[in-house]
């Protein structure tokens, strides 16, 4: 698979961290809802899955998608994409598009951050 930003994609791909129990939970809810079979959902904790604009650890520290149209978006925009994909989450993509809430949601996703360590420590101790 070629992740130049040039090519031409016809599906979303979604580039999460399998090494993260927290990640790895919250992907296989994604994956389990209407419309995820049309989205390539790619493991970056494997070195050569990571896209060509990043490393291997910048991929694994932030949530990443690419868009249809060759767009490599991260944080907030990354999860609209996403929910735009799918039908069940459809009405909150529609909803965080708007500009106002969009950086709601970035500024959310900028916060939790911090906190996704102690998280990971606590999935992978249960």
């Amino acid at each position: 698979m070629s992740n130049s930003t040039g090519s031409n994609y016809n599906r979303l791909a979604v580039y999460f961290d399998n090494s993260c129990p927290l990640c790895r939970k919250e992907i296989a809810f994604y994956q389990h809802r209407k419309g995820a079979d049309g989205i390539d959902w790619v493991d970056v904790s494997q070195p050569d899955n990571a896209p060509d604009e990043l490393s291997c650890a910048q991929a694994m520290a932030r949530f990443h998608v690419r868009t249809t149209d060759g767009r490599l978006v991260d944080g907030g925009k990354a999860f609209v994409e996403l929910w735009m994909q799918l039908k069940a989450f459809r009405w909150l993509g529609m909803m965080f598009s708007l500009p106002v809430l969009r950086s709601v949601i970035d500024w959310a996703y900028d916060a939790f951050l911090p906190l996704r360590p102690r998280l990971q420590r606590l999935m992978a101790r249960a």
